[in-house]
């Protein structure tokens, strides 16, 4: 509801800015053009990635990763880490924060070990994996119009080697300061859950149905090929959504609800498209150019980067690229401030809306989390993050 409330706002004041002759009509259409097959995507990928969850696709994974850890919780916390990866990867950041969070909060639960090393990773894979694709990140579909429509493989030769960095950093920070929970052992075979809200025990979930189980797990299946075989992500995505309201429709209707769709998501990105692009005709791009830098050594690409995870975690990581974006006017620059916009916002909970929804999914788990502590691993956990993922990035373009 607060997120439809922004939305609701920030379209407010962006259609004054129209009215007003701040933002011209025109400027308007052409934003349309661009943004309109972004959320299009995004609609039918959460459309997608909902009755996935639904269908158990998600805690299917888990539970075999489970087992596959034989009661090692260092092992399961890798495999759940890569499974955050994975998803993060090719189904985006929100895909992780909203659906992964609560899976990996279960089998925590289910082992009885520490919920935060295990959330922590979920949360800063959500953002720092999401470089890779441009189906990772909001931001990444954006800097791929920016780029003349690169091709998905173009665009994981320019941000693996950052990437990769992006990855292992924040996996290593955990590994050496949570090492002593993630040395426990846990008994591998399945355990009553304790529902936290309620303090009751309840059984084991109901069992999964084999038609629709296997059905979602096909679609996806056909579906990652596509999102990066090139074709406009928009288009598989739809088919695949299609094909899942099909397939429940037939199997669990009730599963079908107007909620499916990210109304509020889609509100909230869409006003603030329409203020920020406002916001360029203020002249606020030219501000930030002071601290931008212009060129592509090292250091003018760090500060390029730094500029990007600043004004994330001032303010929050779409905006904040929305607003460096005239100012990333090459490949290399681009992936620079996407570095910053993915890597960076690590910091303050409002730094990205991946961090937003993984906490309102933990606060409805009764997790608490300390937004304190949060910060202090963040700003540590983010300098380092940026500065070996922008050191590769440079590394890369030189032996290139």
């Amino acid at each position: 509801m607060r997120l439809a409330i922004m939305g609701a706002a920030l379209l407010a004041a962006g259609a004054v800015a129209v009215v007003t002759g701040i933002l011209p009509w025109s400027e308007v259409q052409v934003l349309v053009a661009r943004v309109g097959p972004i959320m299009g995507f995004v609609a039918a990928m959460t459309v997608v990635t909902d009755l996935a969850s639904d269908a158990g696709v998600f805690q299917w994974g888990a539970d075999r990763i489970r087992r596959w850890a034989s009661g090692r919780s260092y092992v399961l916390w890798l495999l759940l880490a890569a499974m955050a990866v994975l998803s993060t990867i090719f189904l985006s950041i929100d895909t992780t924060a909203v659906l992964l969070t609560p899976v990996v909060v279960t089998v925590t639960r289910q082992t009885g070990l520490p919920v935060l090393p295990f959330a922590l990773a979920t949360v800063w894979l959500a953002n720092t994996a999401s470089l890779l694709l441009p189906v990772s990140n909001l931001t990444n579909l954006l800097a791929q119009h920016n780029l003349d429509g690169i091709s998905p493989a173009g665009f994981a030769t320019l941000m693996w080697a950052p990437s990769l960095a992006a990855i292992i950093i924040p996996l290593a920070f955990i590994a050496v300061v949570f090492r002593r929970d993630l040395q426990r052992r846990y008994a591998p075979g399945p355990k009553k859950v304790i529902d936290q809200g309620s303090r009751t025990s309840v059984p084991g979930k109901p069992r999964a149905d084999r038609i629709l189980l296997p059905g979602t797990a096909a679609v996806l299946v056909l579906l990652l090929p596509a999102l990066v075989s090139g074709l406009p992500v928009w288009l598989p995505a739809s088919i695949a959504a299609v094909a899942l309201l099909a397939l429940f429709g037939f199997r669990r209707p009730r599963s079908l609800t107007i909620n499916l769709v990210p109304w509020s998501l889609l509100l909230f990105t869409s006003g603030l498209f329409l203020v920020m692009a406002a916001a360029r005709y203020l002249g606020l791009p030219e501000l930030a150019g002071q601290v931008a830098g212009k060129g592509e050594d090292f250091p003018e690409l760090l500060r390029l980067a730094a500029t990007g995870a600043l004004g994330s975690n001032v303010v929050n990581n779409l905006p904040a690229y929305l607003l460096v974006e005239p100012l990333a006017d090459t490949p290399l620059r681009t992936a620079a401030l996407l570095i910053g916009v993915n890597a960076g916002p690590l910091i303050t909970p409002w730094a990205s809306l991946g961090t937003l929804l993984w906490h309102d999914r933990l606060r409805k788990m009764n997790v608490l989390i300390s937004w304190r502590g949060f910060a202090l691993y963040g700003m540590i956990v983010a300098p380092v993050t940026l500065v070996a993922a922008v050191a590769l990035l440079a590394l890369t373009a030189r032996v290139a």
